[in-house]
């Protein structure tokens, strides 16, 4: 099967996708800063380049989209009928590098969030007190061992 655009749209729709400040992110950014969080972008020097970086609580924050880091038994999770084997390629070459990032980040020391786009899409606040809740549970782990 065929596209049903040009070549010049694909690639005009296909630079649209952002990979920072997407829509779900600035959300959460805003609801994490108006509940007192401090932090900062995509710290090129930690792997991943995390989308929030809370160093306070040493935890890092991915946003990440269902559809590219297939988010498992999400609606948003679907495959193209075309060239199906480029973009399961594509996926778990995306799956992967997160499960690589994450455990490098770990191995730092770092805490590492996951929150996905659904999450934020369908209750920001709830998503914000997911956070919230892993780094109070991080912060009383540190000053009273694993609990």
């Amino acid at each position: 099967m065929t596209d049903r655009i040009s070549k010049e749209r694909r690639s005009w729709n296909m630079s649209r996708i952002r990979g920072k400040d997407t829509g779900p992110e600035l959300t959460l950014r805003k609801l994490l800063h108006r509940a007192g969080y401090r932090f900062r972008l995509h710290r090129p020097d930690l792997p991943g380049k995390p989308d929030i970086v809370l160093s306070k609580y040493r935890t890092a924050i991915f946003v990440h989209g269902c559809f590219w880091h297939r988010h498992e038994g999400c609606a948003g999770t679907t495959t193209p009928s075309t060239r199906r084997e480029f973009w399961l390629a594509k996926f778990e070459g995306t799956v992967e590098r997160d499960r690589r990032k994450q455990r490098q980040l770990e191995e730092l020391g770092w805490q590492v969030i996951t929150v996905w786009e659904c999450e934020i899409d369908s209750d920001p606040s709830t998503a914000v007190k997911i956070v919230a809740d892993q780094l109070d549970m991080e912060c009383k782990r540190s000053y009273f061992g694993n609990i």
